[in-house]
C-alpha cells in the first residue's frame, strides 16, 4: 500500500470516528490541541491547550500529518474543504481557517457542525461549487448533503493543504491536534496526529 493510501485510510478513520464512537457507545471521542510533551514508543503526552497533561495511547500503525501553507489563490471550484468560520456583524459565516483535502479524502466527514477551535465557531465539510470576488478576500459558495452555504474568506485568512510525515515530527514542544478515543476508565487512544512542521501549527 502507498504511503498516499495510508494517509488517506488513516485520515478517513481519524473523521469517522464520532460516528463509531456513537455505534459503540464504548468511546468518546475527544479532541486535544496543545504540545508535544514527550513520545515513548507509542505512548504520547500532550500538555493540552486548557492545562492538564494527557497520555494518549497511539495506535501500532499511527500516522502523522502536517499542514502546508497556501493562499487564496489555491482554492478552486472542485475543492473539497473544511473551514471553520464564525458569524460576522453582517451576518454571513467567516473563515477563520481553511485546509483543502487531497482528492482521496473528498466527502469525508461531510457536512457542518458546531466546532470547538473557539467559542461559537462552526465547521464546514463540502465541496467548493463557486469563487466569487468579495471585499478583501472571497466568497466560496459551499455544498454538502444537499445543502448550500457562503462562507467570506479574507486575505489574511490561514489556508493550508495537507502533507504525510512521520513520528519525528512529535518532538518537545511541537504544537498538535488529535481527536482521542476516551474510554470509559479515562484512558485515551488514537490513531493519528496532526502536527506542527517548519513552525506551520495546526489550528490550535
Amino acid at each position: 500500500m502507498t504511503t498516499k493510501l495510508l494517509f488517506a485510510g488513516a485520515l478517513i478513520a481519524l473523521l469517522a470516528l464520532p460516528a463509531a464512537a456513537q455505534n459503540t457507545q464504548q468511546s468518546t471521542p475527544t479532541r486535544i490541541r496543545g504540545t508535544v510533551e514527550k513520545l515513548d514508543g507509542q505512548t504520547l503526552t500532550v500538555k493540552s491547550r486548557e492545562g492538564p497533561e494527557l497520555t494518549i495511547v497511539l495506535a501500532p500503525d499511527f500516522a502523522v500529518s502536517y499542514l502546508v501553507k497556501k493562499g487564496l489563490g489555491d482554492i478552486k471550484a472542485g475543492d473539497y474543504v473544511a473551514t471553520t468560520s464564525m458569524k460576522g456583524t453582517d451576518g454571513k459565516n467567516h473563515a477563520v481557517e481553511l485546509r483543502i483535502f487531497p482528492e482521496s479524502l473528498r466527502g469525508v466527514a461531510e457536512g457542518q457542525f458546531p466546532w470547538d477551535l473557539m467559542p461559537d465557531s462552526l465547521m464546514t465539510n463540502a465541496t467548493v461549487s463557486g469563487v466569487t470576488a468579495a471585499p478583501q478576500g472571497q466568497t466560496l459558495k459551499v455544498n454538502y448533503k444537499g445543502n448550500e452555504s457562503e462562507i467570506v474568506v479574507g486575505t489574511d485568512t490561514p489556508i493550508f493543504g495537507y502533507g504525510s510525515g512521520d513520528a519525528t515530527l512529535l518532538k518537545p514542544g511541537a504544537a498538535v491536534f488529535l481527536v482521542a478515543q476516551k474510554k470509559p476508565d479515562g484512558s485515551l487512544s488514537a490513531g493519528r496526529v496532526t502536527a506542527e512542521k517548519d513552525g506551520v501549527k495546526p489550528p490550535m
